[in-house]
C-alpha cells in the first residue's frame, strides 16, 4: 500500500527533521517555508499542525516518560497528506503512538466518510509496517509465514486519529494509499523529538 512512496517519504521527511534540528529550527516552520509556493502541501501541513496544537507542550503521565510530536507531509497519487503524530517513550525503551492528526487534500471529496475511512485504515497499515514489519531470514528462507509471526497492529496499540479534509473544487484524486507513507516518518520524527536520537531504519526500534 503506497508502493515506492513509503520508503521515499520516510527518507526525505526524517532527513528534513535532522536538518531542522541541526539548524536549530522548528521542523514545522521549516516545511512551511519550503512549501511557500506549493499551496496544497502548505494547506494540509497547516491544517494538521493546527488540529494537533503544534506549539502546545506535551505532558508526561508518568515520571520518566518522554513525550514527542512529529510532523510529515507527502504527495502520492495526486493527493497530499500531512500528519502529526504524538508519542510516549517509556523508560524501558518501549513506545506508544498516542494520537495522529491527519489532513488531506484529495480534490473534491465526493464521499467524506469514505475519505476518512481510507485515511484511518492507511494510517493503521502504515503503523503496522513501521512498528512490526520486520522480515527476517534463516538459512536463506523467510521466517515469517502468516499473521501469527508477522504481527499486524493490535487494537490496544491504536492511537486516536483525527482526519481533516481540505475544501477543494478540483477533480477527485486517490485516497486508498496516500495516508500510508506519511505515518512512519511522522512517528519517527516524534520519537526523535522525544529522545534526541534520529530514526533511520524501519521497523522502528529504540533503545532505553
Amino acid at each position: 500500500r503506497s508502493v515506492g512512496s513509503t520508503h521515499t517519504a520516510f527518507s526525505t521527511e526524517t532527513f528534513l527533521d535532522e536538518l531542522a534540528a541541526a539548524a536549530g529550527k522548528d521542523p514545522y516552520q521549516v516545511r512551511r517555508a519550503l512549501l511557500a509556493k506549493s499551496p496544497r502541501h502548505k494547506t494540509v501541513l497547516e491544517m494538521a499542525a493546527t488540529e494537533a496544537d503544534w506549539t502546545a507542550p506535551l505532558v508526561s503521565a508518568r515520571v520518566g516518560d518522554r513525550r514527542g510530536r512529529g510532523i510529515a507531509v507527502h504527495e502520492s497519487f495526486n493527493t497530499v497528506v500531512a500528519q502529526v503524530a504524538e508519542v510516549t517513550v517509556k523508560r524501558d525503551g518501549s513506545y506508544r503512538v498516542d494520537r495522529v492528526m491527519c489532513a488531506v487534500d484529495c480534490g473534491l471529496a465526493v464521499n467524506p466518510d469514505v475519505v476518512r475511512a481510507q485515511m484511518e485504515s492507511g494510517i493503521v497499515y502504515g503503523l503496522t509496517a513501521a512498528m512490526h514489519g520486520a522480515i527476517t531470514l534463516k538459512d536463506g528462507v523467510v521466517e515469517q509465514s502468516n499473521f501469527h509471526d508477522y504481527m499486524p497492529l493490535r487494537m490496544s496499540e491504536m492511537p486516536r486519529i483525527g482526519v481533516y479534509i481540505a475544501r477543494s473544487s478540483e477533480k477527485p484524486t486517490g485516497v486508498g494509499e496516500p495516508a500510508t507513507p506519511v505515518i512512519a516518518p511522522a512517528v519517527a520524527n516524534a520519537l526523535f523529538a522525544a529522545t534526541g536520537r534520529p530514526i533511520r531504519s524501519l521497523p522502528i526500534r529504540i533503545q532505553a
